[in-house]
């Protein structure tokens, strides 16, 4: 009975321990705290992007998406001003440098799920499908971790009130792109106003998170 109780206690344990591996995300501070940052002054708007480019950094996750050329990007959405924004329109798209390639539409769960298991089928990789779709709010997949994945961090605020931050992830095949982040940039159009007027695109380039992370490296 000591031994069978012994096991018990062991089984209940491995699931606990096999979670508590996976860390926390850090809460998103404002957008204007961040390297890669666009502020539009006038229109009272901050956006910045943050690359999760290692391993160290992805390990929030349960999917391994570096491993299948699928690059994760937090996006933070500060609105400073004192109405409220609209991402209902947004199209968020990561542009390579130029010469590698079109603009590259975020991926759905679904996509993520064929990337991985042609990868791991084929050994080939395939293109993420147009055109470019709205933010979704049902994640699809046969894949319980990759829907969970996409239900706990995926970016889904279609508003970001006033003086809120909002901030989740997006992710993108960067498949076939050599050093994709460097010299490429992330284009986020058509955000309105609380009067439905289109504010100004924002044009961020990765380079910026780059030239930090190495001066941290220093």
């Amino acid at each position: 009975m000591k031994v069978l109780r012994t096991i018990s206690v062991l089984l209940l344990w491995l699931p606990l321990a096999a979670m508590a591996k996976r860390p926390a995300l850090t809460p998103a501070q404002p957008a204007t705290s961040y390297p890669a940052v666009e502020i539009h002054e006038k229109e009272q708007v901050a956006i910045a992007v943050v690359p999760y480019d290692t391993r160290e950094q992805e390990k929030i996750f349960r999917v391994d998406y570096l491993k299948y050329n699928i690059l994760p990007v937090r996006l933070i959405i500060t609105n400073l001003g004192d109405k409220p924004i609209s991402l209902r329109e947004a199209r968020i798209l990561f542009e390579p440098a130029k010469g590698k390639g079109e603009d590259i539409q975020a991926a759905e769960p679904e996509d993520v799920e064929r990337k991985m298991t042609t990868t791991a089928h084929v050994g080939q990789e395939i293109p993420m499908p147009l055109p470019f779709p709205p933010l979704h709010t049902k994640p699809k997949s046969k894949n319980k971790a990759i829907e969970q994945d996409f239900n706990e961090f995926e970016y889904q605020a279609l508003v970001v009130e006033p003086h809120t931050t909002r901030a989740g992830f997006l992710f993108y095949d960067i498949s076939g792109i050599s050093d994709p982040l460097k010299g490429a940039k992330m284009h986020i159009f058509d955000l309105r106003d609380a009067d439905g007027k289109r504010l100004f695109y924002f044009e961020i380039p990765f380079d910026k998170y780059l030239q930090s992370k190495s001066s941290q490296m220093d």
